[in-house]
């Protein structure tokens, strides 16, 4: 091995670390907005309701990542004549993907949710939208706030593959460097402690996160 090599190119794949937190944040963002929606439709007591979410995660859950990336980037063109771009694409599907896996966070964390809390506010005659939105839902964050933490530390490890579509990440930038010097061990292996390190740092995070909700709720 000789990481001299790349030392000039080191700067260069670290300019992709920007961009994979921005794809990143941005994803995990619409993934909890559609994860919520997506989880309301698996507990309202309308059977065709239910049966949207669920087909909803069953079909992002039970498919590759990197194969309904592939088909948004470069399938949905062919039907809709509609390109974006990779940035775009990788957003789009990593949005998706990551909310089938939040709505069945949320969806466990309103199930666990004290029942007496649900019959309090039917006795209130609370509207149920607004049980969820200002009671219910609340409750549950709390709860689960550890496991998103978690789908955050999965979606940044996931990130990598928007590099198959052109998004200039970590993985890209390594990618290139390898190619244009003809070696491509280095440069790899020079990602992959950007990854390691990243993916640490949040589980350490996650940890103290974890760890002040005990101490709040007085475990």
């Amino acid at each position: 091995m000789d990481f001299s090599r790349i030392y000039d190119s080191i700067p260069y794949i670290l300019e992709g670390i920007p961009v994979m937190f921005q794809v990143v944040l941005v994803s995990a963002l619409f993934g909890i907005t559609l994860g919520i929606v997506i989880a309301t439709f698996k507990i309202i007591p309308n059977r065709f309701v239910n049966f949207i979410g669920h087909a909803y995660t069953a079909v992002f859950r039970g498919t590759p990542l990197i194969l309904q990336l592939a088909i948004i980037h470069f399938g949905l063109p062919q039907l809709t004549g509609f390109i974006t771009t990779p940035y775009q694409s990788a957003v789009i599907a990593f949005s998706l993907n990551s909310a089938a896996y939040i709505s069945e966070i949320i969806r466990a964390g309103i199930q666990a949710v004290d029942k007496g809390q649900w019959e309090a506010s039917d006795a209130l005659g609370v509207p149920y939208v607004k049980q969820l939105r200002s009671i219910i839902l609340p409750q549950a964050f709390k709860n689960i706030l550890p496991a998103l933490v978690n789908e955050m530390i999965t979606l940044t490890k996931e990130s990598a593959l928007v590099s198959t579509v052109g998004v200039l990440d970590i993985m890209r930038r390594a990618q290139i460097v390898g190619g244009q010097k003809a070696i491509y061990f280095e440069p790899l292996l020079f990602a992959g402690v950007i990854y390691f390190t990243i993916v640490m740092v949040l589980t350490y995070l996650g940890q103290r996160l974890e760890k002040r909700l005990r101490k709040s709720d007085g475990r």
